[in-house]
This record gives C-alpha cells, sequence and structure tokens, in this order.
C-alpha cells in the first residue's frame, strides 16, 4: 500500500469481501492474514484489507508460480 495516498481513498474490504474476490474460504484469508502474508487492520474484532494488498498479493502468487 503506497504511503503517499491518502487514507481516506484507501478502499478496505472485509475478510468475507476478499475470500470472495479470491475465490477461496474466508479461514484461508484469516491464514493469509495470521501469517502476515496479507496486511490488515483490525478494527474492533474483524480484520479489513486494503484492497490493493490483495491485488498485488495476487499479482505476487501469480508470478511467483508462473
Amino acid at each position: 500500500m503506497p504511503e503517499d495516498r491518502p487514507l481516506s481513498e484507501v478502499r478496505f474490504l472485509t475478510v468475507a469481501e476478499v475470500a470472495s474476490m479470491m475465490r477461496v474460504s474466508k479461514m484461508t484469508v484469516y491464514r493469509l492474514v495470521h501469517n502476515g502474508d496479507l496486511p490488515a487492520v483490525r478494527v474492533g474484532r474483524s480484520f479489513r484489507v486494503p484492497e490493493d494488498a490483495v491485488h498485488e498479493y495476487l499479482r505476487q502468487a501469480y508470478i511467483d508460480t508462473a
């Protein structure tokens, strides 16, 4: 996530939205967050993941396996 970008412009996704976008289970998303593979912000008892971070993770995963 670029630091020069204002926080008000960052779109945060719920774990369910990330799971749907990546076509994986919510548990897989939680694992990625807890392992530090996917950055997230804790809000109360739930997590929010920056949308850019999801795209970057998928881009890196695609390049690593190609």
